[in-house]
């Protein structure tokens, strides 16, 4: 096999070109192979296999920086820059991330997680190295679900401004983000496709570049590039991609090895100033199951390889639980809306997106303009419901705060996610919602421990009109379990259990955690007053102080950072008290990937050790 031969970078360069389609078929596989056993964004990185490969047969990764949007297309990469024997290893506890991490190999320019960094990125990087006077090219690669961030357009803006030299774009255009591509910028790709124009024109400038003497070759490029811009402008109005400031080439079949290679060639060794190559690729290239249903296999667990049948508990999801209750809430209150960021599967929209079109907004990878366009629409009588993964929430915190916050605006933010998710790692844990949701001024704040409570609060959320509410709830199964009478309130807790010298609050998905150390503790003959809050903002401050009162100890548990989260506030609420409160969370520090389970392990966040804690704490 070819790929075994590959030990590092450079050997790419020694290959033929049937040798690279060779190779890409075995690294196609290997993906595939590793990825059914470990789950992990199979399709994104089938369709960036060919052009990985040019990429490495034209640039120097020891020299030139690559740097990978999300990183989740990365795959090919990892393998293919010394990674291979570790692969089996993709986004396992200890084992590689999967995502690009400058920790894990010098051959990653930066670690990446979330969407639309690239080019910002890259470009802090040119700038960089034009300081220290450094050689080499810096390069972005960002697929086109990206370019729906706003960050993307100030960094590219900034390029055409600055104008740096060696500085490249690779735009990956697949039609797809997580579900298919929406809006303008979509339908702009799709019209740039269809230019035969403009891509004769730039094909004959190419050939009269390259019959020139080198003596006259760089002055007559930069003017031949001024003239092509003019006559694009004639020809195809409105290349925004020109108008910004960068050279455009493409769009290339991001297939071709062989072609991708040469005009990669022809940009490295001719070209002036910035310039973007627009690739057309196919999410999912190889492998049949993920290119008939790129969606399910961007982001998918274990699969059989042969057949691409994944597994299914059967159970309905916290998402997908949300989706299906609000879309019976939307269908008899025909003000409510449902907004997302690219994730209408993601967050269990599907149904919503297809019974009621007209009311469903997914603004493609774009959390602040989501949050705002909410705030927007609440301003003229309607309900909004925002399903973004808690992870993502943190990019539209001002939003959050200045245009829903501070106005009163009832929208309702639907935090999916929350808590560790697992194999996708530090980039895309839900550790922090609690922490930067607590200290906003009008926002109520709920985490139902089952999917009923989940059920009355939406419907609570759905009629609520002086301000906006937050709802955060985890990945997974979830939960049914409630006793037939219970009637969610904001503000008050659920008391489980109401008898012993110790209490024990929880809220969300911690509670069955809880409840293990709750019955451990009693084993060992302690009882515990065991409280689910529901309510985290505002707290049943008549409950805690009750607590307070009788307890000697009051022990908070939640799935979020320890640092500013429910934990904290109790504590500082119940801080005049003789009470003993000590907090359990997630440690200062971002936590790795790897399954759930063992990550709780890492950090000691399981009912057996917490148990013990807890009693050799009240022993003392």
């Amino acid at each position: 096999m070819i790929l075994e031969s590959i030990k590092t970078p450079s050997d790419i360069k020694k290959l033929s070109y049937e040798e690279l389609r060779t190779l890409a078929k075995e690294t196609r596989k290997r993906i595939v192979e590793v990825v059914s056993k470990t789950g992990g964004h199979v399709a994104p990185s089938l369709g960036a296999v060919d052009f990985t490969i040019a990429i490495l047969k034209v640039f120097d990764p020891d020299q030139d920086r690559i740097v990978w949007d999300v990183g989740h297309q990365s795959y090919a990469w990892k393998i293919l820059t010394g990674r291979n024997d570790r692969f089996d290893t993709l986004r396992t506890l200890g084992g590689i991330s999967g995502f690009t991490n400058r920790d894990e190999s010098p051959y990653d320019a930066f670690s990446t997680g979330h969407s639309s960094t690239s080019v910002s990125a890259a470009l802090g990087i040119a700038c960089a190295r034009d300081i220290k006077g450094e050689r080499g090219h810096s390069i972005a690669v960002i697929g086109d679900g990206a370019l729906t961030g706003g960050m993307s357009f100030e960094a590219l803006n900034h390029t055409g401004h600055i104008q740096p030299n060696k500085f490249i774009v690779i735009l990956n255009d697949n039609a797809m983000s997580i579900s298919k591509n929406v809006g303008g910028l979509q339908k702009y790709m799709a019209r740039m496709l269809a230019s035969k124009e403009y891509n004769t024109l730039k094909k004959q400038i190419w050939d009269v570049s390259h019959s020139l003497p080198s003596s006259i070759r760089r002055r007559f490029i930069y003017g031949a590039q001024k003239l092509e811009e003019s006559m694009m402008n004639i020809l195809v109005p409105n290349i925004i991609f020109e108008d910004l400031g960068l050279k455009y080439v493409g769009p290339i079949d991001g297939h071709n090895i062989e072609q991708v290679t040469a005009i990669m060639k022809r940009v490295k060794n001719y070209m002036v100033g910035p310039v973007l190559i627009h690739l057309v690729t196919q999410k999912g290239k190889g492998y049949v199951p993920a290119e008939q249903n790129a969606s399910l296999f961007h982001g998918v667990g274990a699969f059989d390889p042969s057949s691409g049948k994944t597994q299914c508990s059967g159970k309905e999801s916290w998402s997908e639980f949300f989706g299906n209750c609000l879309t019976r809430l939307a269908t008899k209150d025909k003000s409510i809306v449902a907004i997302t960021a690219a994730m209408a599967s993601g967050t269990g929209l599907s149904p919503f997106e297809a019974n009621l079109p007209n009311r469903f907004f997914d603004v493609g990878i774009a959390e602040q303009h989501a949050v705002t366009l909410a705030a927007g629409m609440a301003t003229k009588g309607l309900k909004p419901f925002v399903a973004i993964y808690s992870t993502f929430f943190q990019r539209a915190l001002d939003q959050i705060i200045h245009d829903v916050a501070m106005p009163r605006l009832p929208v309702v933010f639907c935090i999916d996610r929350a808590g560790l998710v697992g194999e996708d790692g530090a980039t895309h844990h839900g550790a922090f919602d609690i922490s930067f949701l607590s200290y906003i001024p009008n926002l109520q704040i709920f985490a139902p421990s089952t999917a009923p409570q989940f059920e009355q609060i939406l419907a609570y959320a759905a009629s609520y009109k002086d301000g906006p509410i937050a709802i955060r709830y985890p990945r997974g199964t979830a939960v049914c379990d409630d006793p037939a009478d219970y009637v969610f309130q904001v503000g008050k807790a659920r008391l489980i259990a109401d008898k012993g010298s110790i209490a024990l609050i929880t809220a969300g998905d911690c509670l069955p955690m809880v409840q293990d150390i709750h019955h451990r503790l009693a084993e060992q003959g302690v009882d515990a007053i065991l409280v689910d809050l529901v309510s985290l903002k505002p707290l049943d401050e008549d409950l805690l102080n009750s607590l307070a009162g009788s307890c000697s100890y009051i022990f908070t548990f939640e799935s979020n950072s320890i640092i500013g989260g429910i934990g904290s506030r109790i504590a500082q609420l119940l801080s005049e008290q003789e009470v003993k409160v000590h907090n359990y969370g997630y440690p200062d520090r971002f936590i790795t990937h790897g399954k759930t389970e063992l990550l709780n392990d890492l950090i000691d966040f399981t009912p057996p050790a917490l148990a013990q804690d807890i009693i050799q704490r009240i022993n003392k």
